[in-house]
């Protein structure tokens, strides 16, 4: 196999079963931090949203975030974790 200077013709994006695979979760990790860099926003959080936005974690930061930081609902009212 030759790789030439193409940066597609590697194995990756040859293998359509790899993008199947990471698809979803490059798709999931998106998500993830879309949600989790509102929230720090949203609350004033510095701190997190700047790491949030450098650290790429593959949505493993992101989902710790949202889990430390999440809001209790309780009916229709909302109490929050401070």
């Amino acid at each position: 196999m030759m790789w030439g200077n193409n940066w597609m013709s590697g194995w990756m994006f040859n293998n359509p079963r790899i993008l199947w695979i990471v698809g979803p979760l490059a798709l999931l990790d998106l998500v993830l931090k879309g949600f989790a860099l509102w929230r720090a926003a949203k609350r004033g959080q510095q701190v997190w949203f700047i790491a949030l936005l450098v650290v790429n974690s593959l949505g493993i930061l992101p989902a710790i975030y949202l889990l430390l930081n999440k809001d209790f609902t309780l009916g229709k009212k909302v109490l929050k974790k401070k």
